[in-house]
């Protein structure tokens, strides 16, 4: 009995030396980048060369309430003169030639609502560096929007897919599903109320996509990518011990744009009021910790 209670000792000892070696070896969560998105009414409305933008004469328009979002592409730039595609990119979403040309792979695409978390990489993936500006190639956004109908104010929700090329098997919108399976330009949209729904294409060129660095660093026509500039920039070590927060501040002021038959701002498409516009007019990336 004695020999039986020295081994169960020894036991007990090594089972205590072992579990202390493991919460020893416990590596400490390394930092990360996370970036999250918001949908901001009251940022400065901006054109396409990142100037204020008042609203075209004989057009209204009006700020979404805005569900959610998806973006394809980030990356963050040194200087001004930093061409697209040079800099930093900390993401790149699933695209596809299963429509044809290349386009994005709407199925397989993140989405993030506002306030939100959008993407979550280690720190340690990001060279080390100070960046000045941030370029985001946006996909698709969907949100609620206000209009008259047979004399009435109804809410209906639009979805916008403002990527350069859309590959689309299907999606729902609010319980409704529609059936597109083939790629789509920018610019598609679809719309849903009571039960509703319609779909249509705004014209090409129509998006509005800020970019302040229109002259040191031109974006493609038709990509969507928005450009924003860090207050203070980011500064990137390579010794952080805590998550670095990116909020994408979009600037939503606005941002549903029509011309108007009736002159009461308000969007009447039974009168014949057509959508010009539902790009995002700003991009304020804001860091902190």
């Amino acid at each position: 009995m004695k020999t039986l209670r020295i081994f169960a000792l020894l036991a007990s000892v090594l089972t205590i030396a072992c579990s202390s070696d493991q919460v020893d070896n416990v590596q400490p969560a390394s930092p990360k980048l996370v970036i999250k998105l918001k949908f901001d009414p009251n940022q400065e409305r901006l054109n396409n060369l990142g100037q204020p933008a008042a609203i075209p004469t004989g057009n209204a328009a009006q700020s979404p309430d805005i569900n959610r979002m998806s973006a394809n592409y980030i990356e963050f730039a040194p200087t001004a003169t930093t061409a697209l595609g040079t800099g930093e990119i900390i993401y790149e979403g699933p695209e596809t030639t299963m429509g044809g040309e290349q386009a994005i792979d709407f199925q397989n695409a993140i989405f993030a609502g506002d306030n939100e978390t959008f993407l979550s990489i280690p720190l340690s993936d990001i060279s080390v560096g100070n960046y000045q500006w941030v370029r985001v190639s946006l996909a698709y956004q969907e949100g609620d929007i206000n209009l008259l109908v047979n004399n009435q104010d109804i809410t209906g929700t639009l979805a916008s897919f403002v990527g350069y090329n859309s590959y689309i098997t299907n999606f729902d919108l609010n319980g409704t599903t529609i059936e597109v399976n083939e790629n789509k330009a920018q610019g598609f949209w679809a719309f849903e109320t009571l039960g509703f729904t319609t779909q249509g294409q705004a014209p090409e060129g129509a998006t509005t996509v800020p970019n302040p660095l229109f002259n040191s660093s031109p974006i493609p026509q038709g990509s969507c990518v928005v450009t924003g500039e860090f207050e203070n920039g980011l500064t990137i070590t390579g010794s952080e011990t805590q998550d670095v927060i990116v909020t994408l501040s979009f600037c939503i002021n606005n941002s549903f744009e029509w011309t108007e038959v009736n002159a009461d701002g308000k969007y009447e498409p039974e009168a014949g009021e057509q959508v010009v516009d539902m790009g995002l007019r700003g991009l304020i990336p804001v860091v902190s910790n």
